[in-house]
């Protein structure tokens, strides 16, 4: 019960304390010319997380599979859950098969500390890691979930559904203008911030005794000069390449929210064009082969809309 009103109370104080998310007003010079930038990613949100000002969108009210940026709201329902950093889990078995591939390296009987098992979800998009957290939650995998969703909608994610921890369910959708709320919520935890940012990781399992190294799924992490303050990445064929981020860019907390992208790099490429814009007013151009996927994508989400519409 404590821990529960402890939670309610800082979602509230959170929601008070942090601005409301706001269009820009280009007028005044809040942000460039949306006009100067085109990104790859079908789908698409850009906020000063400071002022709390709005600064570029792109079908950010669309609801689709957001693939493992989902880790996000695991970590914020494991660190509000208060159960210790340090305690072992117990590697299980799932009880039942993953919606995608869950390949995994770690071994069914192993033990690893719940904070590890954290950072590897978080750095290395470890789908069985994030599981785990799931099944040790106190209540059970189910309520864990639960958790989920009641956290989603007190920060007022209005268009969000998680149906697992991992992502690995196409059945985990949201808009890119509720991300960026969760990527605000997401950097007020100091372990969360920490875990997104560590660029390599050596996990040291018990019984059996092994070691695993892992590396952080987001290369800017690796680069000094993007100040990355939080990161995660996510893929599903559903999905596409999709990467949540917090950067400091000429003084200012910027929250990027980059979904279904064409190719490994483009989520990357978008990142810097995002920045350039920012800066001069000029984000550059994208691929062709890019801009076909951005077209083909949105054109198969408006005729899914228009089929369910017609069937309803």
């Amino acid at each position: 019960m404590y821990r529960t009103i402890t939670r309610c109370l800082c979602i509230t104080l959170f929601a008070l304390t942090t601005p409301a998310l706001t269009a820009a007003d280009n007028n005044n010079g809040v942000a460039p010319d949306p006009a100067g930038i085109e990104l790859a990613s079908v789908q698409a949100a850009v906020a000063d997380l400071d002022s709390g000002t709005v600064l570029y969108r792109k079908r950010e009210r669309r609801v689709v599979p957001i693939a493992s940026v989902t880790k996000l709201m695991t970590a914020m329902v494991v660190l509000d859950s208060g159960e210790p950093l340090g305690e072992s889990l117990t590697a299980v078995k799932r009880d039942t098969p993953a919606a995608n591939n869950a390949f995994t390296r770690i071994r069914i009987g192993s033990r690893l500390p719940r904070g590890d098992l954290l950072r590897l979800a978080l750095m290395s998009s470890e789908n069985h890691a994030a599981y785990l957290l799931a099944r040790h939650h106190p209540r059970g995998f189910s309520a864990f979930v639960e958790a989920m969703n009641d956290k989603a909608a007190a920060l007022g994610m209005n268009d969000t559904r998680f149906v697992g921890p991992s992502g690995l369910d196409a059945g985990n959708r949201s808009t890119a203008a509720d991300l960026l709320v969760m990527v605000r919520a997401a950097q007020e935890y100091d372990t969360i911030r920490e875990y997104t940012r560590t660029r390599r990781f050596r996990a040291d399992f018990q019984h059996p005794r092994y070691s695993l190294n892992y590396g952080n799924t987001n290369v800017l992490v690796y680069r000094d000069h993007w100040q990355v303050g939080l990161s995660k990445t996510g893929y599903l064929n559903e999905a596409g390449r999709c990467l949540v981020m917090v950067t400091e860019i000429d003084g200012r907390r910027i929250g990027m929210v980059l979904l279904d992208s064409f190719g490994k790099r483009s989520p990357i490429g978008d990142a810097g064009r995002i920045r350039s814009w920012l800066r001069t007013g000029d984000g550059g151009a994208i691929a062709q082969a890019a801009r076909r996927y951005e077209q083909r994508r949105a054109a198969a989400f408006e005729q899914t809309q228009h089929a369910e519409a017609t069937v309803q």
